[in-house]
């Protein structure tokens, strides 16, 4: 009776294990299929541009007669973008195999949903490895929410916390490449190809289209968003923003360590790095940094300038042609933009150097992490949280005695206006709030100060 009982409980850990990896594949594919549908999407952008213009009258459009011209501007455009895009996407190497069959998920969550059982009432976590150019670097990272079906599971113990390096590059000379070389073949696929007409790397069998998901266009809002965001953290465009929120935080640490030992630098943390310039930054002043992402859409991204840019400006991008919406002219919205303006790998950065995917909160509760950090920098990070009280905790936790937190941003909570029938949670606690919770958990403040930049606020804590 004993060994049936631990054979049911085997084939339910058996079954479990297998839903939990095709929610990872459906979530991962999910997130690979948005930057795939960026071309398709924004072609229909163009397309509907297209079908008001030809609403006008025939006198309008004589006064607009430059119209069609600038349409298929955006087309060139789009197609430029998508070479990037998809340039990315061959440099990454998901750690699952992607041409799993994912019904099993669909049937799995429908059943545990009539079994009311725990996979229910969440959002799915997905997880991956990212390599570096070499494959020495390798990381475990922690997916956006993003599965429909609205499932959890927790990634294993031993997925949370790998690192990559960020150091090492590929293989291909920038001069061989022609990024104006490159043809759609269904829309969200594309080739490339060297100057002496060599394929620059072959796709991988999981960009296949067939493997690919149709997604809401909110998801393809998400690879929008990222092609903006790397203006902000590198290009030179993005200089005078990144000075405002880097420069104070880079001065602060550069005087609160004024006697870095190259032997053995400050060990410093950067939750929500984003696209892993600030981390970069602080690296280059000499602390072993560590940034933290949890976005899978920032995480790809990333993996893909700092391991894999062959020197700077290598790559041109046009960020600002997919908003119509208050622009001086049409050349500003053609505006290319060179990436990126500083090559990671000769930037001068501290050994050490390294990006860590995963949730804040899964990752760093870790008993591991307790006490292991001189600093801890959040820029623009403490406002996306379920619960701050947490986050501070957390922070407080890991954190050396003595050692320093600084943060940077505004209290514009992420979940302040979410509405639905999960009512994720959302603690959202004024400034006043939010030092006292501070003060309770041991930190000390030593700045305080208010700046004109999207109404964020300067603050540095000691433990």
């Amino acid at each position: 009776m004993a060994k049936t009982t631990q054979n049911n409980v085997d084939e339910d850990e058996l079954r479990r294990m297998k839903l939990e990896v095709a929610l990872e594949v459906k979530s991962l594919r999910r997130i690979i299929s948005a930057y795939l549908n960026y071309p398709e999407a924004a072609e229909e952008d163009v397309r509907r541009n297209e079908r008001s213009f030809q609403k006008l009258p025939q006198a309008h459009k004589e006064l607009l007669s430059h119209l069609p011209s600038k349409f298929q501007k955006l087309r060139w455009c789009i197609l430029k973008n998508s070479f990037f895009i998809f340039e990315m996407l061959k440099a990454f190497e998901p750690p699952l195999d992607m041409s799993q069959d994912i019904d099993l998920c669909e049937k799995e969550c429908q059943r545990n949903v009539q079994n009311n059982s725990v996979f229910t009432g969440e959002t799915t976590l997905g997880s991956c490895r990212l390599l570096s150019a070499d494959g020495r670097g390798v990381s475990h990272c922690i997916a956006d929410a993003v599965n429909p079906v609205n499932v959890i599971h927790n990634a294993p113990k031993e997925m949370s916390l790998h690192q990559y390096d960020v150091l090492n590059v590929g293989s291909c000379s920038v001069g061989e490449r022609k990024e104006n070389e490159f043809c759609p073949t269904d829309g969200s696929a594309f080739s490339s190809t060297c100057c002496n007409g060599n394929v620059i790397s072959s796709t991988p069998d999981w960009l296949d289209p067939s493997l690919q998901l149709h997604v809401p266009l909110v998801d393809v809002d998400k690879v929008r968003c990222i092609i903006r965001n790397i203006v902000r953290d590198w290009a030179a465009e993005g200089e005078k923003e990144r000075d405002q929120c880097y420069k104070p935080i880079l001065e602060a640490l550069h005087n609160l360590f004024p006697h870095r030992n190259e032997e053995s630098p400050p060990c410093c943390l950067v939750p929500g790095a984003g696209l892993g310039r600030l981390a970069l930054e602080i690296s280059r002043i000499g602390f072993i940094c560590q940034g933290n992402e949890f976005s899978y859409y920032m995480m790809i991204c990333s993996s893909f300038i700092l391991n894999h840019t062959q020197t700077s400006e290598e790559w041109t991008i046009y960020p600002w042609i997919h908003s119509n919406s208050n622009s001086l002219s049409d050349s500003d919205q053609f505006r290319p933009i060179s990436i990126p303006d500083v090559h990671p790998a000769s930037a001068g950065t501290t050994e050490g150097f390294s990006m860590c995917g995963g949730d804040f909160v899964e990752v760093y509760s870790d008993p591991s992490q307790i006490g292991a950090w001189d600093s801890v920098v959040t820029c623009f990070f403490l406002d996306t949280a379920h619960n701050i009280v947490e986050y501070i905790e957390i922070i407080s936790r890991i954190l050396k005695e003595g050692a320093v937190w600084i943060n940077l941003g505004p209290l514009l909570y992420h979940f302040a206006d979410t509405y639905g029938q999960d009512d994720e949670m959302s603690i959202e606690l004024s400034l006043e709030d939010v030092k006292r919770v501070a003060l309770h958990y041991g930190f000390k403040f030593e700045v305080i100060a208010t700046m004109r930049m999207y109404y964020s606020q300067f603050y540095l804590l000691r433990n």
